[in-house]
């Protein structure tokens, strides 16, 4: 933290020097002074976020927690104590089509989740009305996927950056199953033990919207970026979904920068009915990966 802080410390000291430097140079450098300032003029006027295209893929070391509960069924299965879901890395992906001045349509995928294990139940627990006693060995799985098509509109649009409202869809195809030696109950009403696979599925869309900005804060060049977002949508007795993010980027080319940030919450609820299986999840972890932006938008 201390080096990070030296480093804007001479940032701004340079900052603070240069127009200084300027107004103290002899009057024979006053043509090329002119010609130096004429230039950062323009690039202060330039447009840094002129385009038509910008597609970003981002490695994610995500942190879950949460349950899952089969149909009808209140004792919910923790993910990490009771399946031993863990931490774990996967992408996410996002395309930005910029149609108009002020207009986008976007599209997102991320790989929640998607693991297998074998584990040793610590207590007994129930999934689509199977019951696998405590101590069993059990193979487990889930996977899920989340889709984010949307449109954003940029209430703020200038040459530095822009602040928008976006909107999207959450798919969110989550599938789950347990197999393993369980209790089940005869048509007599005995109870004998077999190998039983229960298994579940869902496939949530949760309309979400939220503020966006994507800024340049170094007016004279588009070398650095900040970016984030806000969603959220409370859905009564269907569910809620909650997320944050915010990313730092350095360009290394015109059309290329490298990210790097913190996706702070990505929280998902979905409750379970007599139908649909329950899902309540929560991520959060850091974020690399890289940016391409090209095409150019008329105004």
């Amino acid at each position: 933290m201390k080096t990070v802080g030296k480093i804007w410390l001479a940032l701004v000291v340079f900052a603070l020097a240069a127009p200084m430097y300027a107004e103290d140079s002899s009057s024979a450098d006053t043509q090329t002074d002119t010609k130096t300032a004429a230039a950062k003029t323009s690039a202060a006027d330039q447009d840094f976020d002129n385009y038509k295209w910008r597609i970003d893929a981002l490695w994610y070391y995500a942190k879950p927690s949460g349950t899952i509960s089969g149909q009808a069924e209140q004792v919910p299965i923790d993910l990490s104590k009771d399946l031993s879901f863990n931490s774990y890395s996967t992408v996410t992906g996002k395309v930005d089509w910029r149609i108009t001045h002020k207009n986008h349509l976007m599209l997102g995928v991320t790989p929640l989740y998607s693991s297998s294990k074998n584990v040793t139940l610590d207590r007994t627990i129930i999934f689509q009305g199977v019951t696998y006693e405590a101590g069993a060995t059990i193979s487990t799985s889930l996977h899920s996927t989340l889709w984010t098509p949307g449109y954003r509109y940029d209430i703020i649009r200038r040459n530095h950056g822009a602040v928008g409202i976006d909107a999207y869809m959450y798919l969110i195809d989550t599938s789950a199953s347990i197999n393993g030696t369980a209790t089940i109950s005869s048509s007599e009403g005995e109870s004998q033990t077999a190998t039983v696979k229960a298994s579940g599925s869902l496939l949530a869309p949760i309309p979400v919207f939220g503020p966006s900005f994507y800024w340049y804060p170094m007016k004279e060049s588009p070398k650095l970026t900040l970016e984030g977002n806000i969603l959220g949508m409370y859905l009564f007795g269907y569910g809620n979904f909650m997320s944050t993010h915010a990313t730092v980027g350095y360009a290394f080319n015109p059309h290329w920068n490298v990210r790097f940030g913190y996706i702070l919450s990505n929280r998902l609820s979905v409750h379970g009915t007599s139908s649909r299986i329950a899902l309540d999840m929560t991520q959060q972890g850091p974020t690399v990966g890289i940016e391409y932006t090209g095409g150019h938008r008329d105004r």
